[in-house]
């Protein structure tokens, strides 16, 4: 992430959208169970927000400064912080009963390496289990605030067919004026 980019990611203001806005969209009505896996943190407060809410949270973070700070921070608590890559992930298959991944995506480069995500997220799910997914929609406002930096958009109306393609069974995509959720059931 760029500096701005972080800045924001940290702020009392990001917070709070996630916490008034962009997780409850998301999460709606979705049953993650008790063992749930985030993908991409970054400064952890989607981490945060979710860990006050289920029994046990492991969070993955390519980015090894932003996994250990946040290691380091909730250590002791019903978190785990792994520094890996999300493409490849360290778990056995079947470990996980739910999976999130907030306003992340848009930070792995390719759509390759996305569906990769996407297909090591299902995996590592038990059946049954619900992956919940949301990002921004692409616009050109975004695209010059991620200068220096990732900025891979995902298309909503590409993944119902990316996340079935990866191993999904039920996929539901919604969208409104800013961004996008996904609830895909493994």
């Amino acid at each position: 992430m760029n500096a701005d980019h972080l800045a924001l990611c940290s702020s009392d203001d990001w917070r709070d959208a996630l916490r008034d806005w962009i997780i409850p969209y998301a999460v709606a009505d979705a049953r993650l169970g008790d063992d749930v896996l985030e993908v991409g943190p970054g400064p952890g407060l989607t981490t945060d927000l979710l860990r006050v809410a289920l029994p046990k949270l492991t969070a993955i973070e390519l980015d090894p400064e932003l996994a250990g700070a946040l290691a380091t921070r909730l250590a002791g608590s019903n978190v785990e912080v792994v520094n890996a890559d999300a493409t490849a992930m360290p778990f056995d298959d079947g470990r996980f009963t739910g999976a999130v991944s907030f306003t992340m995506l848009h930070h792995v480069p390719t759509s390759e390496l996305q569906d990769q995500l996407f297909a090591e997220v299902a995996r590592v799910l038990i059946h049954d289990a619900v992956f919940v997914a949301s990002d921004s929609l692409a616009s050109d406002e975004l695209a010059k605030f991620h200068a220096g930096d990732v900025y891979n958009p995902v298309d909503p109306g590409t993944l119902e067919a990316r996340l079935t393609g990866a191993g999904f069974a039920t996929v539901e995509v919604r969208t409104n004026e800013y961004g996008w959720a996904a609830h895909a059931i493994r």
